[in-house]
Order: C-alpha cells, then sequence, then structure tokens
C-alpha cells in the first residue's frame, strides 16, 4: 500500500444543476500541491475565494452539510467529498461558479467516473494520517443518534439507522475498506420522506429536484392534490407508488440504499476532519448535524493530541553528531552556534538538542533577575537545525551558507529558562527545489511544546 499523498493528473470538469437552488453549475476538479488537502474555489465572486474543507466553517446541516468562510458559501458539500475520500485522494481543488455543487444523480458517482477520468498520480511527500488509539464518541441525546471511532488497521465504516417508519424501517450497512466504496457505497442515492419533499416544496427549496436524483419513500397517504403537485414539480404527467414504498422512475440498486448513502454522506461529513482517518467509525442514526458535530470533536483531539506529542528521545545515547561534526556542517560559531548535538538526521527530518545553561551570554541582559531565553533565538536555533538538514544534502557544506527567507505560524508556547534542555525537530514540507526548503519546526522542553514555526531558507555557495 503507497504511502504517499495523491492528487489527480489532470483537471477535468462536469456539469448540472444544484439541488436546492436549480441554478446551473460547472464543477472542475484541479490537481492541488501536496499538504494542501481539499479547498472549494468560487470562481464566480470577486478573488476567487478559497474555502477549505473543515469542520470549522460548517454553519448549517439542513439539507445537507453548507460550509461558510468570511461570507463565502459552499452548500450540500459531502457527496463531492465522499468522492474524493473514496478514491483515497490527499490534495484537490473543487472549482465551481455557484455555491451549490450539482446533485447528478443524488449519489457520488458522477463525481468518481469524473475523477477516475483525470487519473491519479503520487506526490513526493508522506501522507497524513491520523491513527484512532483510543475510543472516541459523540452522542446528541435529543435524537438518540451517536457516532464512535475505535482502533482499527483501517478506515472502516458501519451505519446503522432506523426511521421509525414502516417503509423503510431498520437498515444497516458496513465499508471494511474505502478502496470498496465505488463498488458498494459510490452509487447509493439521497433519498427523502413524502413529507418532506412537500415541505421543500411548499417552501420552494428543491428546484433543482427531479425522480432521478431522489428517492422518495412515501410514508403518508399520497392525495390527488400532492400527486398533481409533485407531477409539476418533477415535470411528469404523473407519479405513482411502486409495491416497495417509493414513487416511481427509480429502481432501488440495494435494499438498503438508503443505510448505504447514510454511510456516504458519513464519509463526506467526515472529511472535514482534514486528515485521513485509520480507525473504525461506528454512526447510530447518523445525519449530517451529529456527523459535523463528531468532526469538529475529533478535529480538536487531533489538534490537541498533536500539540501535546511530544518525541521521546534518551538523551543518554551517543548522538548522532557532536559539537565537531555540526561545525564541519554549519558555518556559525560561539556565541551563535545554538546547537549541541544531533540525535537524528533523514533526507526529510532531523532532530537537534540545545542545551541552556546560565552562561548563555544572552542571559545578561534578557532579563537582569529573570533570565528567558529570547524567542527570536529559538526560532534561530530550530533554522540551524533545519540547516543540518539542508546542508547535509551537499557534498561540499563547508561551501555553502544558509539565509532566511520568510518565517510563518511563529508561536511561542512556554517560557525556556536556565537548565531546560531544548529539543528540536524540523521536517521538509516539501521537496528541496532550487536551494529552497521549507521547513515545519518545533521546539520542546520539559515534555512541552515551547515554539513551533514554518521556516523557509535558501542554500546558496559561498562567494569566491
Amino acid at each position: 500500500m503507497s504511502t504517499k499523498q495523491k492528487t489527480i493528473k489532470k483537471e477535468i470538469s462536469l456539469s448540472g444543476v444544484g439541488l436546492h437552488t436549480g441554478r446551473k453549475v460547472i464543477l472542475t476538479f484541479k490537481p492541488a500541491p501536496i499538504n494542501d488537502g481539499y479547498t472549494f474555489t468560487r470562481i464566480d465572486l470577486e478573488g476567487n475565494p478559497i474555502i477549505e474543507a473543515r469542520a470549522d466553517y460548517v454553519v448549517d446541516t439542513q439539507r445537507g452539510t453548507n460550509l461558510e468562510k468570511n461570507g463565502v458559501k459552499i452548500n450540500t458539500s459531502e457527496h463531492v467529498l465522499a468522492a474524493i475520500v473514496g478514491l483515497d485522494i490527499d490534495n484537490i481543488c473543487i472549482e465551481l461558479n455557484a455555491a451549490e455543487p450539482p446533485i447528478m444523480d443524488g449519489s457520488s458517482k458522477y463525481f468518481i467516473k469524473a475523477l477516475e477520468e483525470a487519473g491519479l498520480e503520487e506526490q513526493e511527500a508522506e501522507i497524513n494520517e491520523y491513527i484512532v488509539k483510543d475510543i472516541i464518541s459523540f452522542k446528541d441525546e435529543d435524537s438518540g443518534s451517536e457516532i464512535i471511532i475505535m482502533p482499527s488497521d483501517t478506515y472502516e465504516i458501519t451505519t446503522m439507522v432506523d426511521f421509525g417508519t414502516k417503509v423503510l424501517g431498520t437498515q444497516n450497512a458496513t465499508l471494511k475498506h474505502i478502496s470498496e466504496f465505488k463498488k458498494e457505497i459510490s452509487e447509493a442515492r439521497t433519498f427523502s420522506f413524502l413529507h418532506e419533499i412537500e415541505m421543500l416544496l411548499d417552501n420552494d427549496l428543491i428546484k433543482g429536484g427531479d425522480l432521478n436524483n431522489a428517492i422518495v419513500y412515501v410514508d403518508k397517504p399520497l392525495s390527488p392534490e400532492t400527486m398533481k403537485k409533485l407531477s409539476t414539480a418533477f415535470k411528469k404527467d404523473s407519479v405513482k407508488i411502486k409495491p416497495n414504498g417509493i414513487l416511481d422512475n427509480l429502481t432501488l440498486h440495494w435494499p438498503n440504499e438508503a443505510a448505504r448513502h447514510k454511510l456516504l454522506d458519513v464519509i463526506g461529513d467526515l472529511a472535514l476532519v482534514g486528515i485521513k482517518i485509520r480507525g473504525k467509525v461506528i454512526a447510530n442514526k447518523p445525519g449530517h448535524s451529529i456527523n459535523t458535530q463528531f468532526a469538529k470533536k475529533l478535529a480538536k483531539i487531533i489538534k490537541i493530541e498533536k500539540r501535546n506529542n511530544v518525541p521521546q528521545y534518551d538523551l543518554s545515547l551517543p548522538p548522532l553528531m557532536d559539537i565537531h561534526k555540526i561545525m564541519d556542517i554549519l558555518p556559525h560559531r560561539p556565541p551563535f552556534l545554538l546547537i549541541d548535538k544531533v540525535l537524528e538526521l533523514s533526507d526529510k527530518h532531523v532532530v537537534g538538542v540545545k542545551n541552556v545553561t546560565m552562561n548563555e551570554p544572552f542571559f545578561v541582559g534578557h532579563f537582569p533577575g529573570a533570565p528567558v531565553m529570547p524567542g527570536v533565538l529559538q526560532v534561530e536555533a530550530m533554522a540551524q537545525c533545519g540547516g543540518i538538514l539542508v546542508l547535509s544534502t551537499v557534498p561540499d557544506p563547508e561551501n555553502y551558507l544558509t539565509y532566511f527567507m520568510k518565517m510563518d505560524n511563529v508561536k511561542f508556547k512556554q517560557k525556556v529558562l536556565p537548565g531546560d534542555t531544548l529539543i528540536f525537530k524540523a521536517e521538509l514540507m516539501e521537496p528541496i527545489r532550487r536551494g529552497i526548503c521549507h521547513m515545519q519546526a518545533y521546539g520542546y522542553a520539559n515534555n512541552k511544546l515551547v515554539v513551533e514555526a514554518q521556516l523557509m531558507a535558501l542554500i546558496s555557495k559561498k562567494s569566491e
């Protein structure tokens, strides 16, 4: 199984109408760079604003999962996102010339078809994945809906639904592995009950619907007035009830198609966590509201765990590089050499150590009586650690220098005091190109994250 991130090879478009707006819309899938995740771009608005597919942007779950960022909206995002997850894609841009993706046939089938036609390609970066280690749950006491996730070797989902009606009743669906999504889940179409359809029609909220993109379960007597209303809305001479309790013009793909579509929705909504998941999801009576609430909870847990996930290293072991080997690579010298040893070094990451003592010259003035290591020097130490990673890629590091280009998302979490041991970890965010390296760096002390930053530097040969 590949551990590399994937995007699509080329852009591809498809068109249709939005289920609730009835507006014609063109959706274009485009390749995206590594670590970019899933993004929506509204090309019909000034500046082509981008909305990342994140649970934090969920503002409404009526009739679908709706996102909003800075006043810009994306409606009913779940079927598109489910297709992307179902094909194991990591990075992609979804361009739209309207707020709502086309409903197509109410499933993910046509999105899958377009993405496969575009083709997939691996990228030069490892996948980002959250591995579930403990049971995490969320329950809505009012509805009785509940979602839990537990450890598993793969991403698998089970949905259990109880609609409380004779026409539909209780159904279950299970996806053992995401590779089975296309065959087992992608063609499961959206559905609704007759009383819901009537409400939507009465409120002019289903302009793009017809009997080909929604299964309608008849949970009440079909009066002549209702039949006329449905015939007009769906542009048919007449509508009838089939023996299995659904309106005509559709044949179920599976007896449990409703439960399979609920599973499709769970996959699409949990895509908003923002990272691949390795765990088993069990969703009892799922819906967009509880799905997205669970996604928000899971995203928050992942963020906290990442922040508090302090790497553990045995400082008593001989280092990979001592101070002498470090000085063979780095041009820095005391009192501005801020790395004492290197514990790990690969072509993509480095781990270094700085022992902070009261003898540091900066403590004389920062601050008398209350010595604190300056944040700017913590960043410099991280950069020097990253410099070892970068300069180790050339055969003659003594002939090169590294220069800062920019720093982003710099955050200082804790004070660094005399006696602390700083452990730095720097990882390449993308391959080094034209001497430019982009790194995510973290600094830890006393089993806590004390500093983090994204650093960009240029490696340049010394002038003759």
